[in-house]
């Protein structure tokens, strides 16, 4: 690692941490002061700042590239030059796990994003429309949260082959709605029921545009904090199918992949799965003191701190 290469990761974390800190000071909003008042929510977002902004960063941060193999250097322990090591064909650990955060975030962050978007609209249609389409909608959902979720990415992945990445996300994401719609038709259930939304349907305003513009944004508490949650549970299921060879394909760097990797060096080359395993602990935990500091936020019945 040079010095430049130091220099920018230290000025990232100082970076996260200053953001962080101005937010807290500054925040006015009656939901702001409730998210910071949240035990974990400072370390929790600063520590997801900082991955996010580390694999934004990636070619400032990295000495090398994540494909490189550096010749007569397999399985070397962390070094000055090489901080987490090198893998049993000679690339830099360090590399490979910031241009990872690329791929375990963004497919995490993409797949719950569609997830979510489909699940708001089956529980917003389930909801507002209720009667048969609830009837119908609901047991879909059902059927699909009485299957193991594993057991439907696999199945799609032995139906399909070795797959991508943007196909990984859809897969991730039409398999990830059925708990969100749920969450939302709930919402919806009590929202439809208030006056606004009666006197728009007395001055005629069509359902979609009452479940657009009155509906889903009042149920949009409920939706982020669902989002925030998921994405932990995205990113680990990723990670568990790119370590059984279904997921994220090699030479394209995952958390998941790096593990598998190294899984037959373990005794002998520790690092190369230690690693990425602690940064998906580290990241799954940053989401869910974020996620809960969030459902602290938006809930009207928590007070002030």
């Amino acid at each position: 690692m040079t010095a430049v290469t130091l220099l920018a990761l230290v000025a990232t974390l100082a970076w996260s941490v200053v953001v962080v800190v101005l937010c807290r000071r500054h925040a006015v909003s009656d939901a702001g002061r409730r998210f910071f008042g949240h035990p974990s929510a400072t370390r929790g977002l600063a520590v997801l700042l900082f991955l996010v902004t580390t694999a934004i960063c990636a070619p400032l941060l990295t000495p090398y590239r994540p494909f490189e193999q550096i010749l007569g250097l397999q399985d070397r322990p962390p070094t000055w030059l090489h901080p987490l090591g090198t893998d049993f064909i000679g690339r830099d650990v360090w590399s490979r796990l910031v241009y990872g955060a690329r791929i375990s975030l963004g497919v995490g962050t993409l797949g719950m994003v569609l997830a979510v978007s489909v699940g708001a609209l089956v529980g917003a249609s389930a909801g507002y429309f209720r009667g048969r389409a609830d009837a119908l909608l609901m047991r879909c959902v059902d059927v699909g949260l009485s299957v193991p979720r594993i057991f439907l990415v696999l199945a799609s992945i032995a139906l399909w082959g070795k797959i991508g990445v943007s196909a990984l996300v859809l897969l991730l994401g039409f398999t990830g709605w059925f708990a969100t719609s749920r969450i939302v038709r709930a919402d919806v259930l009590s929202v439809r029921e208030r006056p606004y939304t009666d006197a728009a349907r007395a001055l005629g305003v069509p359902p979609w545009a009452i479940v657009l513009r009155h509906v889903l944004p009042n149920a949009a508490a409920s939706i982020i904090v669902s989002a925030a949650l998921g994405i932990g549970n995205m990113m680990l299921l990723e990670a568990g199918l790119s370590f059984l060879g279904a997921g994220v394909q090699p030479p394209n760097p995952s958390w998941g992949n790096m593990i598998a990797d190294g899984r037959d060096q373990l005794g002998t080359a520790p690092w190369s799965t230690l690693f990425p395993g602690l940064a998906i602990a580290l990241a799954v935990m940053a989401l869910n003191a974020t996620g809960d500091a969030l459902r602290h936020a938006l809930d009207p019945r928590t007070p002030e701190s």
